[in-house]
């Protein structure tokens, strides 16, 4: 069956399998210590324009999430996101796992507005009453965002600059980072955004590899024992190098780019067939994931040759329906989702 359920259901790259399988005889020192690991962390930082910064690698993205923003706050503190948020809606409250509140605040489009966040952190800061309250340690974007919208780099600098303010990190999940940074239209590139937040992670599980993500500490250092509070949450394997290896392999030859540029083109070309068969958008996705509105009689007979995802309802008699590509797409899928839609 054609798939376009997710952008992390093909296994991996050839030339990511390659380096695994030919480097599969070493003898590499356990839990990310080892020269793979340090390769690729010097692999990254090149390409982040960031020589000093620190890099962990871990295996997934809820992961990394609850892991990263756990380290990142005090007991008292919780993180800031939209309402449409990653770890808001998808994560099964693994955030609140940790005993850190989620601060929601309303987006549009997916994307956390700058003046929105910088009122509801002037207005806890004067409140006198706020010392009752969790308190803000943390503000949380995606890049893209949850429906596949971008933020400019005006708007990256915005929110940037009211955290500044307010002495506040941002954090940038970057789970589908690279299908962001190669959008048409984007004006984001990866130094640009590794100046203009505090930490991200590059995504690689839903971006070419087996599974892997990097966490970057660009403009604050890393918690003194991240190693050990990683560990502590589960989110350190002892053959580390599994996860290096791929990571080396994708910032090699601009290959993590490629593949996300790929997947763009066929998402772009997969809106020209919606268009064709007058299938209407819930959202204006320029990245890989596109969201369209298809009605309810039609939905179940497409399911049954195609994989993709029922987002929810937009009406009574429509669901949101989620088409996601990938670096494995290819235009034999498309002429089947052309062949295949009503």
């Amino acid at each position: 069956m054609t798939s376009f359920e997710c952008d992390y259901n093909n296994g991996a790259h050839p030339l990511v399998l390659e380096n695994l399988v030919r480097h599969n005889g070493a003898h590499p020192t356990p839990y990310g210590f080892d020269e793979f690991s340090e390769r690729a962390k010097n692999l990254i930082r090149e390409a982040c324009g960031l020589p000093d910064a620190q890099i962990f690698f871990l295996t997934g993205g809820t992961q990394t999430n609850a892991t990263t923003i756990d380290s990142m706050l005090y007991q008292y503190e919780g993180v800031i996101c939209v309402d449409t948020g990653h770890i808001n809606v998808h994560e099964a409250g693994a955030v609140e796992f940790t005993e850190h509140k989620i601060i929601t605040l309303p987006g549009q489009n997916g994307k956390m507005s700058p003046k929105v966040l910088d009122k509801y952190l002037d207005n806890f800061m004067h409140d006198g009453n706020n010392a009752h309250a969790v308190y803000p340690g943390l503000v949380y974007i995606t890049f893209p965002t949850e429906l596949g919208t971008l933020y400019t780099a005006r708007e990256l600098d915005d929110i940037y600059q009211v955290c500044q303010r307010y002495d506040i990190p941002l954090y940038i999940d970057g789970a589908r980072l690279g299908y962001g940074l190669m959008a048409d239209g984007n004006d984001v590139t990866l130094p640009y955004l590794a100046r203009h937040c505090d930490v991200f992670y590059i995504g690689g599980t839903k971006l070419g590899a087996l599974c892997g993500e990097a966490v970057v500490f660009c403009g604050r250092k890393a918690h003194k024992h991240f190693f050990s509070i990683q560990k502590q949450h589960g989110a350190v394997i002892a053959k580390g190098a599994l996860i290096g290896l791929q990571f080396e392999a994708l910032f090699t030859d601009d290959l993590y780019f490629k593949l996300a540029r790929h997947a763009n083109e066929m998402a772009m070309q997969m809106k020209d067939i919606f268009r064709e068969h007058g299938i209407p958008f819930y959202i204006d996705s320029p990245t890989n994931q596109q969201f369209v509105i298809i009605p309810d009689e039609q939905v179940e007979p497409l399911a049954a040759e195609i994989e993709f995802t029922h987002w929810g309802q937009a009406d009574k008699r429509h669901t949101i329906c989620r088409f996601v590509t990938s670096w494995a797409t290819t235009s034999a899928d498309l002429d089947t989702l052309r062949r295949l839609l009503p």
